[in-house]
């Protein structure tokens, strides 16, 4: 394979992608757009659901619905923690989540089907707001539960939707993360790998990628 002065290409890894093609450790393509929107889907249910109660909060609309607790989630949702919450966010919790969703569903589509390789930054960020968040977001949940004494049917639903969203978003994820350390473990170079992460094109770092396909 021909290489450039400084082993980037100028083309020639572009002409070698397939978008279809597996990332190292599966064997399907974990930046698919199929794969995307399974997970934009279920983002948008938990969008919705935690706009609704938002709503509720806001007082646009006069009741929340609760087929299991009854009252619960009106507890829950004018509990004084959650309006300490109100007070510093500026915006009810509830609201602040659609829009953590939200931002998912907007990360979710932003890049290529090869992204795992040519966008691994975009897809860290992508991890970082589905992953460590959605943690966060099931402890408050229970932990606001707990302190309240009471349970939010609505809001153990987004929990639910948090798990698996974390779930069908840790592949894409590993699979950058395990091509990072595998150009690192070949070349030892941190401006290749610096370049790797923020999706600089080069015809090492897609040697690499070519290797670990299973």
């Amino acid at each position: 394979m021909k290489l450039g002065p400084s082993g980037t290409g100028t083309g020639v890894v572009e002409e070698k992608l397939r978008p279809d093609e597996r990332a190292p450790s599966f064997d399907y393509n974990p930046s698919s757009m199929r794969q995307r929107h399974r997970i934009a889907a279920v983002a948008l249910v938990a969008v919705a659901i935690s706009l609704y109660m938002g709503l509720y909060q806001w007082g646009v609309i006069d009741s929340v619905w609760d087929p299991v607790f009854g009252a619960g989630t009106h507890t829950v949702l004018q509990s004084s923690e959650s309006e300490a919450m109100k007070h510093i966010l500026g915006i009810p919790d509830a609201v602040m989540g659609s829009w953590a969703y939200l931002t998912e569903v907007v990360l979710c589509y932003a890049g290529s089907t090869r992204r795992w390789q040519l966008r691994p930054w975009m897809v860290v960020l992508f991890g970082l707001d589905v992953i460590p968040l959605g943690m966060v977001s099931v402890a408050l949940v229970i932990l606001q539960g707990i302190s309240v004494g009471a349970w939010c049917f609505p809001c153990l639903v987004t929990a639910a939707i948090s798990l698996l969203l974390m779930f069908l978003a840790y592949d894409e994820v590993w699979a950058s993360l395990r091509y990072m350390k595998a150009v690192w473990d070949r070349y030892h170079d941190l401006g290749l790998l610096w370049d790797t992460f923020r999706g600089v094109g080069s015809d090492r770092g897609y040697a690499v990628a070519k290797e670990m396909q299973p």
